[in-house]
C-alpha cells in the first residue's frame, strides 16, 4: 500500500490548529504519534480522513512548511493582557461562510439596483457613543421599556435579531459551525463579529453564549456596523482597555440596551430589591454584569459595591454548565440562516437565477431540508 510523504511538523500543526491533543485522535489514527515523529507515513485515504478530522484543507498538508493563518478581518479581541492564539478552524470557517453569504447578497442587491443603507458607517469615533446608541435605538424603532414587556431573554434576543434584519442587516446567531453540532464555537475565543458593507452588512453572534450576553453582542456588533468598522470581538464584561473602537461600541451598546434615562427612572425601585443588578437584568434583558456596570458608570453605585458583586457573580457563573442547546432544527435556521438572506436565495433558486446546489451551499441546507425551510418561509415548490 503506497504511503504519502508528509512533513511531520505539518501533521502536528494541523492537529494543534484544531486544538486537539494526540489522545483525542488516537482511536482513529493509531500511528499519529509516529507520523508526527517522522517514523511512519499515512496512506492517501488516511491523510484525507485526518484532514477531515482536523478541519484543514488537505492541500495545506503538502506545503513546504505550516502556513501562518490570520483572520481575514480586524481582530478586536482582548483576553486580560494575554497573547491570543491563532484563530481556530471553527472561527475561520464561520467567517469565510459569512463572507460568502455577504458577497452573494451584495451582488444580488446591486443587480437589483437596491439603494445603499444610509446608517452603515454613519457614525464617527469623535461622536458621543451614547448619542450613537440612542440613534441606533431610534432607527430600529424600540421605545422605552420594550425589553421589560418581553417575558424571556430568548424572546428579547429574537425580537432584537428580527428588528436588526428588518433594517437590512443579516443577523446570524449560531453556536456551531453551520449545522455541524460536533463543531461547537468557543465563547472564550470570540463573542461575535461584524462584516460591514453598504448593501449587505452582517452581524454574527456566538450562540454558545448566554442569551443575556447575546443581547449585548448583538447591540455591540450593530454599533460596529454604524461605525463601518468590521472585525471580531471578544470583549470581557464591558471593561475598557481594548481598542478605541471596542470601547466606543461597548458604550453605544450600553446606551442602546440600558438607556440612562430609563435606568435612572427605575433605580429607586431596583436598589431596594434583594438583588438589584439581577432585577435590572430582568427588566432590560441584559446580563447582571452589564446592568451593574451601567449603574456604576452612572454613579448609582460605588465601585466597591459593583466589584464585590462582580467577583461573586463570575465565580458562580464559572460553576454553571454552559453550551448551546438543542431545539427544533428548522426554528434554529431562523437564527443560523435568517429570513433576510434565505428569502433572497430561495427566490433566486425558484426563479432559476442560481442552481439548487449553489443554494444548498449558501444556506448550509440540503435537499429536503432546504425545501422544508423554504415552505416554512411561505415558498412552494
Amino acid at each position: 500500500m503506497s504511503r504519502v510523504a508528509i512533513k511531520p511538523d505539518l501533521v502536528q500543526w494541523a492537529r494543534e490548529r484544531a486544538g486537539l491533543p494526540v489522545h483525542a485522535l488516537a482511536s482513529r489514527f493509531p500511528k499519529l504519534p509516529a507520523w508526527e515523529r517522522g517514523e511512519a507515513q499515512p496512506t492517501m485515504r488516511q491523510l484525507e480522513a485526518f484532514a477531515n478530522a482536523t478541519h484543514v484543507p488537505i492541500g495545506y498538508l503538502f506545503l513546504p512548511e505550516p502556513p501562518e493563518e490570520r483572520l481575514p478581518i480586524p481582530d478586536f479581541r482582548t483576553m486580560a493582557g494575554t497573547e491570543l492564539r491563532g484563530p481556530s478552524p471553527d472561527l475561520l470557517d464561520s467567517i469565510y461562510a459569512m463572507q460568502q453569504r455577504q458577497a452573494w447578497l451584495r451582488e444580488t442587491l446591486l443587480d437589483g439596483e437596491a439603494d445603499p443603507l444610509e446608517f452603515v458607517g454613519s457614525a464617527r469615533l469623535r461622536d458621543a457613543p451614547g448619542a450613537v446608541g440612542r440613534e441606533m435605538r431610534r432607527i430600529i424603532g424600540f421605545g422605552d421599556g420594550w425589553a421589560a414587556e418581553v417575558r424571556t431573554w430568548q424572546e428579547a434576543v429574537s425580537r432584537l435579531r428580527q428588528a436588526v434584519e428588518d433594517l437590512g442587516v443579516m443577523a446570524v446567531i449560531n453556536g456551531v459551525v453551520g449545522n455541524n453540532t460536533h463543531r461547537k464555537l468557543d465563547v472564550q475565543e470570540f463573542r461575535g463579529f461584524a462584516l460591514c458593507d453598504t448593501h449587505a452588512p452582517l452581524i454574527f453572534v456566538n450562540g454558545a453564549d448566554a442569551k443575556s450576553a447575546q443581547m449585548f453582542t448583538l447591540a455591540h456588533e450593530l454599533a460596529h456596523v454604524w461605525l463601518g468598522n468590521e472585525g471580531v470581538s471578544g470583549f470581557e464584561d464591558l471593561f475598557p482597555g481594548g481598542s478605541q473602537i471596542e470601547d466606543f461600541c461597548d458604550k453605544a451598546a450600553a446606551e442602546f440596551l440600558v438607556p440612562e434615562r430609563e435606568l435612572r427612572a427605575c433605580w429607586s425601585d431596583a436598589k431596594r430589591a434583594e438583588r438589584p443588578f439581577e432585577d435590572l437584568a430582568r427588566r432590560f434583558k441584559v446580563s447582571p454584569i452589564v446592568a451593574g456596570r451601567r449603574a456604576m458608570d452612572l454613579r448609582l453605585v460605588d465601585r466597591e459595591a459593583f466589584f464585590t458583586f462582580y467577583r461573586a457573580y463570575v465565580a458562580e457563573e464559572r460553576r454553571r454548565s454552559k453550551g448551546p442547546g438543542g431545539g427544533d432544527f428548522y426554528n434554529n435556521q431562523n437564527t443560523r440562516v435568517g429570513a433576510l438572506f434565505a428569502t433572497h436565495v430561495i427566490r433566486a433558486a425558484i426563479e432559476g437565477r442560481v442552481g439548487f446546489k449553489e443554494a444548498y451551499d449558501l444556506t448550509g441546507l440540503r435537499g429536503g431540508a432546504f425545501q422544508e425551510y423554504a415552505e416554512r418561509l411561505g415558498f412552494g415548490f
